[in-house]
């Protein structure tokens, strides 16, 4: 059994309640989606960042925007263009005038708030992409000497386009390993397809209700933390960790001849702490197989760098993380 919550705080079953009604209000937004819906939220009780990849019109900003709304949290949103420079995501120091002397304040940028949206973010530059990561990370923004703290909960969901690649800048690994788990939204099935086409214009659909507020939200992710793994959970993941390495004995074929580079420690620890925030979400009082089994696909996905010649030919990380699963079954 986890351990008890702080005195006052919210049992098991509520937290459970609440996660329950969140994601069903949010599947009526993002339709057809309930698996991308659970793991969304997922990353965020787990403290973490997510990637969202899809093509232009599957709802990705729609989702991230919803959540923000439902949570009652600040949203601020980030285009991200070739032009766009690092002052313009993070803030950055203004000189003004204070009374007839000159001085240097500190003007936030749209990352100041509870939920951002990097939208495209592979369309905005290098130097750009690296200004989230002290953000994503260390959860403040250095400028001029001074660290400035965002608020929290603090939860980025970056989108990119895998179709248009004229004009972009892949992330390199370094941001990549940033985010807890990489989300990959398909095409809706005819009914689903039939059903958003269906929905009112956004311009006249009701404003949502929030259900959570930012405090439920820091208090869930605690108690997220506190949910336990069944014994024997943590060496499957490290064996998993270690089998994802094509110089590894455990190494099954198809790891060994396309992967360059395998999975990182902190894909470990970002499968077991959404693997945790599965666990709440669906009721658990600790963390069960099948929650680990979805959690190690989106955490472990952009953290597998494959050679040249499998990614040419249109590889995907899944299918090596199939023969991983293969190899080393998750019981």
């Amino acid at each position: 059994m986890p351990a008890a919550p702080e005195a006052g705080g919210p049992t098991l079953e509520q937290a459970h309640a609440k996660a329950a009604a969140l994601t069903a209000a949010l599947g009526e937004r993002f339709l057809g989606q309930h698996e991308i819906v659970e793991l969304a939220f997922a990353a965020l009780l787990a403290d973490g960042h997510v990637l969202i990849e899809g093509a232009p019109g599957t709802g990705k900003t729609r989702l991230v925007r919803s959540l923000a709304a439902l949570l009652d949290m600040d949203f601020g949103r980030v285009q991200c263009t070739p032009d766009l420079m690092p002052g313009d995501v993070t803030g950055g120091e203004v000189l003004e005038d204070r009374g007839g002397e000159r001085g240097f304040r500190f003007l936030p940028g749209p990352v100041f708030c509870n939920v951002l949206l990097a939208d495209e973010i592979n369309r905005a530059t290098p130097r750009t992409q690296s200004a989230l990561l002290e953000a994503m990370e260390e959860r403040q923004v250095t400028a001029g000497g001074t660290s400035h703290q965002l608020p929290a909960p603090f939860f980025v969901a970056a989108t990119q386009n895998p179709i248009e690649l004229e004009g972009t800048y892949p992330l390199p690994e370094a941001q990549l390993d940033r985010f807890l788990f990489k989300l990959e939204v398909g095409r809706p099935d005819a009914p689903t397809l039939q059903a958003i086409l269906a929905l009112p214009a956004a311009s006249a659909e009701p404003a949502l209700t929030p259900l959570l507020g930012p405090g439920d939200v820091g208090v869930m992710q605690a108690l997220a933390r506190q949910i336990p793994l069944p014994d024997g959970m943590l060496e499957q993941v490290g064996a998993l960790v270690l089998a994802s390495h094509p110089d590894s004995e455990s190494a099954p074929p198809e790891v060994a001849e396309h992967v360059r580079f395998g999975a990182s420690a902190r894909a470990g620890r970002a499968a077991l702490a959404g693997a945790r925030a599965l666990a709440l979400i669906r009721g658990r009082a600790h963390v069960a197989p099948q929650d680990l089994l979805d959690a190690l696909g989106p955490a472990f996905r952009h953290r597998l760098l494959l050679r040249y010649e499998a990614a040419a030919a249109g590889l995907r990380a899944d299918v090596l993380i199939a023969a991983l699963l293969r190899s080393l079954p998750v019981r």
